[in-house]
């Protein structure tokens, strides 16, 4: 099972089952079964620049950032929590960044936060950029 905790403004609408269905995806092709959780919190740009300057020392917005509960830099599998659910960890995203890159892009919104949120789930899982 999946539990999605959702975190957004309400000028901010996301479709949560889109966004659902795009971490099922993710995890599914990776192979990660299981009960899990993962949080995803939309923000506007003035928070996402607060958020990018504190941990990635980048005083400038950017369009997602995760932040994973594990160490993705352990070689040794995820330990199974005493309850049972894999917290993976949090996925942040600037709707207005995606706003403007879906129109950068000439795709709809939905699909644009689809991609930063699979995107941002790998992040939690331990893939890279580099890999």
């Amino acid at each position: 099972m999946l539990n999605v905790l959702f975190k957004t403004d309400s000028h901010y609408t996301v479709n949560r089952p889109r966004v659902r269905a795009a971490i099922s995806v993710v995890l599914t092709e990776r192979k990660v079964k299981g009960d899990m959780e993962i949080s995803v919190i939309i923000v506007g740009d003035r928070m996402m620049k607060s958020l990018n300057k504190k941990y990635r020392k980048l005083d400038k917005t950017t369009d997602v950032l995760s932040f994973p509960l594990h160490d993705t830099n352990y070689t040794t599998p995820f330990v199974d929590p005493p309850d049972g659910f894999l917290r993976l960890g949090d996925i942040v995203i600037s709707y207005p960044c995606a706003v403007e890159e879906a129109g950068e892009e000439n795709v709809f919104v939905d699909d644009k936060i689809d991609e930063l949120v699979s995107h941002a789930t790998l992040h939690l899982l331990g893939f890279h950029h580099e890999e």
